[in-house]
């Protein structure tokens, strides 16, 4: 039974500890504790290997880890590894395959899936089939350790009032909900394969990714598919947990799990510890420890930056956190004061019961760290925070929906619009605002359940077992959340803490200011490949047609081919919306009859200087710095090779388009497919091959969609005036994006100098 009166501190002695989730955070701090604070311990490590690294590079990457600082700083490097070495195991494998030792006497479980909305399949695997696997193992191994058994404080589930520390009250039947959770997603794919969900995915695809080419396409209703099953598990996670009376499917699984542990070990000893919501350390092993963004963390920072302008919950409703020091020290505690046979113990760590923390408390303290603190801004400044004035959810919703139809509306209209720098200002900031949009959305989903809990988590038991630690070790192995001053923790302690690397970032961005371009590395088996319009040249097909065609006919006449060109704009436009390679064969039609000879005495004589004077200088230098470096440089270009000419001692290989002649005249036709979307990187690939090209560290610069299978052929993708389509892509996929521009006066002006003094000649 659980001592009720105060004496010498339950110890682990010599025993030989499991730890389960040692490369957690909750894991992580119980392993750093258990080394540090008692010395006898012996501890057995279960890590499974991940992306080629073993389980014991892992665990000597834990050493090295920010929670072992503390004891590296007083003991030192060498020794903390010699300690390691000499009490630590590790044992590679994960809870479906692997041997334990037989001599184990407490085991520590806190392997799981924190994450609140997984695939249906991939929760139950983890957090209930992780549970039944283990107590196998255990049954195997012929060992018979004291098992704590870390869940949490919320697999109560959806209620009200005060919840004891007990076995919870439900008739589910876990393995019944696994084999059905488990069967979830051979369905689910089944499913994701009718017609008439793959049509859809077709037809999305076809009108957000025809201009990359058939192939892009294709994947792209390959990815929404994959993505249809995914959402449709995390869907079938969720409400069968809400169903039953379980806010998501991470607590439905880990009540599950303790269901199951209390059917498989329930008849030897266990103890199942249920933290709440554990959060940067208050104490040990230095106040404001944590690894990684918790549950509340997220939402600190969007808020200090300034980008929750509400959240729902109720003011009232308690936020249990709790330090994850004082979790550590009740499970031990726990691990070392064993419950007799038969009678799991349960015991609820947090801080609601006795040092309640309101949902306005919470952001009062951290509104006003961020008044003291605010968040840089770059050059503007600081981020001021917004004031809340807790509406209620439905306001919330309201509030939410709106702007996510505003900004989905805005965006749809901003793809339609040509390429321009304030084009893309404004699709920068429907970027930003979707973002936020989509951040208060995920979070508002997961959350609500917690911000307006109406709950209270008994801590009797946890609070007898505190009584017993010693008046002269209570600091450093206490775990009374009374001790908690909430207004020092999470301003001076915690929001500090998770703040840290975030202001770093903002710092170093500098405001939005152009970031240098990187040092081009020396090295002769790197291309660098260039698209022609909009990239190094401010002029299109449509323009360099013009300046053939005018400079070739009489001012009088002009005004005849303008009006022919204009009434077949629409037609182009189509093709270009529909294919690039259906719009340059129908465009370069009207080079039907040109002849050839006097074609390229044009370009030699006039266009060539028309065509240099459109090169955008940023090219020129970026073209120059990859020859400079050995890189291998390219154009890749639509335009026909005749207008190419004056460009072509700036690259290695130019790839052009090439008309079709019959006696010296263009027959209107092409000789060969252009090199358009899918073809460029199809190109690339197989000259990469054959000249010995490691695209991995290559680069390519473009400013259109349908070059977006050229650019995803690279290591370093630019985009270079990205049109809207190729902008919000290269944002999505956190590409370089180039602002280049042009020397001279606009481009009306330029064509009617050149073709009007050609003609006046």
């Amino acid at each position: 039974m659980t001592p009720d009166r105060p004496h010498e501190f339950p110890a682990l002695g010599d025993s030989h500890v499991l730890l389960t989730g040692a490369t957690g955070f909750l894991g992580q701090a119980t392993l750093e504790k258990l080394l540090s604070a008692h010395p006898d311990v012996r501890v057995s490590v279960l890590i499974r290997p991940r992306g080629g690294t073993s389980a014991q590079r892992r665990f000597d990457g834990l050493l090295r880890k920010p929670v072992f600082r503390t004891m590296r700083e007083r003991i030192g490097e060498d020794e903390l590894r010699r300690i390691a070495a000499e009490r630590v195991t590790v044992i590679e494998g994960d809870l479906g395959e692997v041997t334990l030792p037989s001599d184990i006497d407490v085991v520590i479980h806190g392997a799981s899936t924190v994450s609140f909305d997984p695939p249906i399949d991939e929760a139950f695997r983890t957090n209930v089939s992780g549970v039944v696997t283990l107590y196998e193992a255990l049954h195997k191994a012929g060992a018979d350790p004291h098992v704590v058994h870390v869940s949490t404080a919320y697999v109560a589930g959806v209620r009200k009032g005060v919840v004891p520390e007990a076995r919870l009250d439900h008739g589910v039947d876990w393995r019944t909900e696994l084999a059905e959770a488990l069967a979830a997603h051979a369905d689910v794919e089944r499913d994701s394969r009718r017609p008439e969900v793959l049509r859809k995915s077709m037809a999305r695809a076809q009108g957000e990714h025809r201009k990359a080419g058939p192939q892009s396409v294709v994947a792209a209703a390959e990815d929404a598919r994959q993505s249809w099953v995914t959402d449709r598990l995390v869907d079938y996670g969720r409400a069968r947990a809400q169903s039953l009376g379980w806010p998501d499917v991470y607590t439905f699984t880990k009540a599950l799990g303790e269901r199951a542990a209390e059917e498989l070990w329930g008849e030897r000893r266990l103890s199942i510890v249920r933290p709440a919501i554990v959060e940067s350390s208050l104490r040990h092993p230095y106040p404001g420890w944590i690894d990684g963004y918790k549950m509340a963390d997220p939402l600190i920072i969007a808020y200090g930056r300034g980008i929750l302008p509400e959240f729902p919950g109720l003011p009232d409703s308690v936020v249990d956190i709790i330090p994850v020091d004082l979790v550590v020290n009740a499970t031990i505690a726990v691990a070392a004061t064993p419950p007799e046979r038969g009678t799991p113990g349960y015991f609820h760590v947090g801080s609601g019961s006795r040092n309640p923390l309101s949902f306005r408390g919470l952001y009062e303290n951290v509104r006003d760290y961020f008044r003291r603190q605010p968040m840089p801004a770059g050059e503007r400044g600081h981020i001021r925070v917004p004031q809340w004035r807790f509406p209620g959810s439905r306001q919330v919703e309201m509030m939410l929906s709106g702007s996510e139809r505003a900004t989905s509306a805005a965006e749809r209209a901003l793809l339609r619009l040509p390429a321009s720098a304030k084009t893309r200002e404004w699709m920068t900031a429907v970027h930003r605002q979707q973002t936020n949009l989509d951040f208060l959305r995920r979070y508002s989903d997961l959350y609500q359940a917690y911000t307006k809990a109406e709950v209270i988590y008994d801590d009797s038991r946890t609070h007898a077992l505190h009584r017993t630690v010693s008046a002269d070790r209570v600091d450093e192995h206490g775990f009374d959340p009374s001790v908690i001053d909430w207004e020092h923790y999470l301003q001076e302690v915690h929001s500090p803490s998770v703040t840290e690397l975030m202001r770093g970032f903002s710092k170093g961005r500098g405001g939005g200011r152009k970031s240098a371009e990187p040092v081009l590395p020396e090295r002769t088996d790197v291309a660098a490949v260039f698209d022609l319009e909009g990239t190094i040249i401010a002029s299109n097909l449509i323009e360099s047609y013009l300046w053939a065609r005018l400079s070739s006919m009489p001012r009088s006449q002009w005004g005849g081919e303008l009006a022919d060109l204009a009434r077949s704009l629409p037609r182009y436009l189509r093709a270009e919306r529909r294919d690039r390679g259906d719009f340059v064969r129908a465009f370069l039609r009207r080079y039907q009859g040109a002849d050839v000879a006097e074609l390229r005495a044009l370009v030699g004589d006039v266009l060539g200087e028309a065509v240099l004077q459109r090169v955008m200088p940023e090219a020129v230098r970026r073209i120059r710095a990859h020859r400079a470096a050995g890189h291998k440089t390219i154009l890749i270009t639509g335009t026909i090779d005749v207008f190419i000419e004056p460009l072509s001692t700036l690259f290695d290989e130019v790839v052009a388009s090439r008309m079709h002649e019959r006696d010296g005249v263009l027959t209107g036709y092409l000789d060969a497919p252009p090199l358009v979307d899918e073809a460029r990187a199809a190109w690339l690939r197989r000259h990469a091959a054959d000249a010995g090209l490691d695209l991995s560290q290559s680069y390519a610069y473009a400013d259109s969609y349908s070059d977006r299978p050229l650019l995803e052929a690279v290591g370093n993708p630019n985009a270079v005036n990205p049109d809207p389509s190729l902008y919000r892509h290269a944002k999505r996929k956190h590409w370089r994006i180039q602002e280049w521009g042009a020397h001279t006066r606009g481009r009306g002006d330029v064509l009617i100098d050149t073709v009007g003094a050609r003609s006046a000649r």
